[in-house]
């Protein structure tokens, strides 16, 4: 194991105290905050695997990595048992366990409660919660094997506090924190922390369609007077999966600039 270690650390691989290599799981890393996710888990030396549902997605992950002895992307339909099974033996195979993961794929089907369809309730329950219960359970076979593990879930500021024409989405995120907090207390024993990140209003492709009107209306209601970026959200994931948070764990963390404290 000694041996190990030292070779790790020779190649400048990220590595636990307890001497595990750092093998990373960001689903939804193609675009936004999951592939600023990917870069900064990978530029800061970690192995990592990023999930993807669409060719420009794979793309958009392979143009980051030039080692592919530290970073792959994957297709994975996150809703799906088999896909998920397949994605972990995979790691497993060509890297080895997964002892962080970053539950990050998500969707919205937004409506007004009264118009919303039983298939847009559906399928963000599934996409949203569902599918963090189906991969932090493949996940932590290995990390309770190992007695380490970082599980990092993206939340929002909409599970907090709620918005009209998205009672689906802030259903989803809002038990995802009864979720973390609830694993954390059963994990903590085998050394794993579970934490979840909820960000607000973030700079994305999504937030770039608002009109200018739109944009100034949301900065005015946030006391940092500005967007976040993905990075800011990376940036925390960074240090919750790294040994200096090992004692944070079933926590909620804000990054909305103030909009909800």
């Amino acid at each position: 194991m000694e041996s190990q270690k030292c070779l790790q650390q020779w190649k400048g691989l990220a590595m636990s105290e307890d001497g595990v290599n750092q093998i990373a799981l960001v689903t939804g890393a193609n675009r936004g905050i999951g592939l600023a996710i990917f870069k900064a888990l990978y530029h800061s030396k970690y192995t990592v695997v990023g999930t993807y549902r669409s060719e420009s997605g794979e793309k958009m992950i392979n143009d980051v990595i030039s080692d592919e002895s530290r970073g792959a992307a994957m297709r994975m339909d996150v809703t799906s048992k088999d896909d998920i099974a397949d994605v972990f033996q995979a790691i497993r195979d060509k890297y080895g366990s997964v002892s962080i993961l970053i539950n990050n794929a998500g969707i919205t089907q937004d409506n007004l409660f009264m118009r919303m369809k039983d298939e847009e309730w559906d399928e963000v329950i599934n996409t949203n919660l569902n599918s963090i219960f189906r991969v932090t359970k493949e996940s932590i076979k290995d990390m309770v094997k190992s007695k380490y593990g970082r599980i990092i879930n993206i939340g929002s500021v909409v599970g907090l506090s709620g918005n009209p024409g998205q009672v689906n989405y802030a259903s989803s995120k809002s038990a995802l924190l009864g979720f973390t907090k609830s694993l954390a207390r059963e994990l903590a024993s085998r050394n794993i922390t579970v934490n979840t990140i909820s960000p607000g209003f973030i700079e994305t492709d999504m937030t770039k369609k608002l009109t200018d009107d739109q944009q100034k209306t949301i900065t005015k209601s946030i006391p940092l007077s500005r967007l976040g970026s993905s990075d800011d959200v990376a940036n925390l994931v960074l240090f919750l999966a790294s040994d200096k948070a090992s004692y944070i764990t079933g926590e909620n963390i804000n990054v909305n600039g103030g909009l909800y404290m």
